[in-house]
């Protein structure tokens, strides 16, 4: 009979390691359950003057939040180029992700592609962060900052990317694994990719917002996981955060009725353990208080007269990330 698999989050030192390797735990994948040390950061990468930039690029702060939170035809156009880019550049990094592979690397590739692109980075300087890239690994839940720690076999990266080209932002984001991860985080990866997907099939026009984070919520509990409270999703634009606020759980103030033309993100991020975090010193990286893991997916996407068009996907029309695609078994 073969023995049942220990989760990864209650697995002792002595046990055997749940890659088959036949090596007790703490001999071999036990490390990647530590709590992630933040490395060193390299300085801050070049933007041609010929790119054109957001206006934070230069000062360093954020973007002005009051926009038209539906967007005009001119606008959506803009906005699925650019969103396709995103959607191109987070493939093209996410193929890079291998143990050994820094989170810095991962943040050059990403910078370099996005300028031969012809755009800027978004991410880039927007309230001074310092990189083009967010990368969270393991328990980290967002904007967790590209540095040299390598990423070891066994964890688990996401990897969020903006554009900002044609005046307009295309945000997304996608979780990887790195080489063989246990099945306590593929299940976890899987799981959160549905929960964005059942989200993305209740945006329609006069649907309640609060009737996104209903379906991310019934998701993701029902499997035994928790959901963020403390970031949400945004509308997005022109503005890279606007105020239009979409919660990844029910909320039963979000009672505003979507309408055709807005454009937003939907981004949950779903825990083992406890969802609520802790900031590190940095002011930009979160974590979660229990250090147990956690994982993101992200798509723009816009609100049609009749349904919702994603605006992030690959050029192929698939969803970047590990885990399957929306509509494969938990």
């Amino acid at each position: 009979m073969t023995a049942p698999v220990i989760a990864l989050s209650k697995m002792k030192p002595n046990d055997p390691c749940w890659c088959g390797s036949g090596l007790k735990f703490k001999r071999c994948h036990k490390a990647t359950t530590e709590r992630v040390v933040p490395g060193s950061l390299s300085p801050r990468r070049p933007v041609p003057d010929s790119i054109e930039a957001p206006p934070w690029a230069a000062t360093g702060g954020g973007s002005n939040r009051s926009e038209d939170d539906v967007r005009t035809p001119e606008v959506i156009d803009r906005m699925r180029r650019t969103g396709r880019l995103a959607g191109d550049v987070l493939a093209q990094v996410g193929a890079a992700v291998a143990p050994g592979v820094t989170t810095d690397e991962l943040d050059e590739l990403c910078h370099t592609l996005t300028i031969e692109a012809g755009a800027y980075p978004s991410p880039l300087n927007y309230n001074g962060y310092k990189k083009s890239l967010c990368t969270s690994v393991n328990e980290v839940i967002c904007h967790g900052i590209p540095d040299s720690r390598p990423l070891r076999d066994g964890d688990i990266v996401n990897l969020d990317v903006t554009c900002f080209r044609e005046g307009v932002n295309g945000d997304t984001n996608a979780t990887f694994f790195v080489g063989s991860v246990d099945p306590e985080s593929q299940r976890l990866v899987r799981v959160t990719r549905r929960c964005l997907a059942l989200a993305v099939a209740e945006v329609r026009p006069g649907a309640p917002i609060n009737a996104i984070g209903a379906a991310i919520q019934a998701c993701a509990e029902a499997e035994g996981f928790g959901v963020v409270r403390s970031f949400i999703g945004h509308g997005v634009g022109e503005t890279f955060h606007t105020d239009l606020a979409i919660p990844h759980y029910f909320d039963p103030r979000a009672t505003r009725r979507l309408e055709a033309g807005m454009v937003f993100t939907i981004e949950p991020m779903i825990t083992v353990g406890d969802w609520r975090h802790r900031l590190w010193d940095d002011d930009w990286t979160a974590s979660t208080l229990d250090g147990k893991r956690t994982a993101q997916f992200e798509h723009t996407m816009l609100v049609t007269d009749d349904g919702v068009e994603l605006l992030t996907l690959r050029a192929d029309g698939r969803w970047s990330g590990d885990g399957g695609q929306p509509d494969d078994p938990i």
